[in-house]
């Protein structure tokens, strides 16, 4: 018989239950989803239980509002006023009427690259770049196109630069009379060949009426009184320096003549003018 005062004998061997629980406790993957993904999945559970409800989720969104409201609304943010560089008086009003900003502003409020693209989209306007000046500035830098010709379209004058870009409608030629004009399909594309045979044609002075742009291939110069110089399509500068030699020496372009067709330069031609035909027939109908 044991002694009654005897200590209960305790097995020191862990129970089935603690032993697999010890076990998978040193499991790597079980130790961190104890560590992260036990308090992500209580964070997720209480934040889903709270947004499922109507005014908190409407608490919410107004917090937000206002918390950006109130950073929006700050001064540091606030644009006063726009400032345009680069462009005449004519070009700053354009750019202001396509630009209909109100002032004052938030700078969140302003979307500085459409606001460049709806620039860089006006025809007198080269390229554009837009910011936000200290001092709640908005500023507007432009290159200005430089307008070299007057090209006459099917619907009437444009200005053209070097490029052949068009600029914007001319209302009347008298208005740019110091620019060259060019007409015909094709012109704006060869306006650099255009403008070299302007500036060989310096020395017809006034009489120059214009440069037509014939087939896409090749010009014919317009002059007063109805005359025309028909150049090749190569080496058109070269073919007018000969023309401007014959008519220093013998005054060629001061006769009734109607057309000097340079088109063969080996073999260049003339036609009079019906009042002259008429005077050399003449006397070959009396003599018949």
């Amino acid at each position: 018989m044991r002694p009654v005062n005897q200590t209960p004998y305790r097995d020191p061997a862990p129970s089935r239950w603690r032993y697999k629980l010890h076990r998978l406790m040193l499991t790597p993957l079980f130790r961190a989803f104890l560590r992260i993904g036990l308090p992500v999945f209580v964070t997720v559970f209480i934040a889903g239980v709270w947004f499922s409800n109507d005014a908190n989720r409407q608490m919410l969104v107004d917090q937000i509002a206002s918390a950006k409201d109130a950073i929006e609304s700050r001064e540091e943010f606030s644009v006063k006023m726009m400032a345009v560089d680069g462009a005449d008086d004519a070009l700053v009003a354009e750019i202001r009427r396509v630009l209909p900003i109100k002032f004052p502003t938030s700078s969140f409020d302003l979307n500085l690259e459409a606001d460049r693209e709806t620039v860089a989209a006006l025809g007198a306007v080269e390229s554009a770049t837009i910011r936000i000046r200290p001092g709640g500035v908005l500023q507007v830098d432009v290159v200005q196109r430089t307008p070299v010709a007057v090209w006459r379209a099917s619907d009437g004058l444009r200005l053209v630069d070097m490029s052949g870009a068009i600029i914007g409608p001319l209302h009347a030629r008298a208005d740019r009379a110091d620019l060259p004009l060019v007409v015909g399909d094709g012109a704006r594309e060869a306006l650099g060949e255009a403008l070299e045979i302007y500036a060989a044609a310096a020395p017809l002075g006034d009489r120059m009426r214009g440069l037509v742009r014939m087939g896409e291939r090749r010009w014919d110069i317009v002059l007063d009184r109805e005359q025309r110089i028909l150049l090749p399509d190569e080496h058109p500068v070269a073919a007018l320096e000969r023309v401007i030699a014959f008519d220093q020496a013998q005054e060629m372009l001061n006769r009734d003549i109607k057309v000097v067709d340079m088109r063969n330069m080996a073999r260049p031609t003339i036609r009079l003018n019906e009042m002259a035909q008429a005077f050399f027939r003449a006397p070959v109908e009396a003599s018949n």
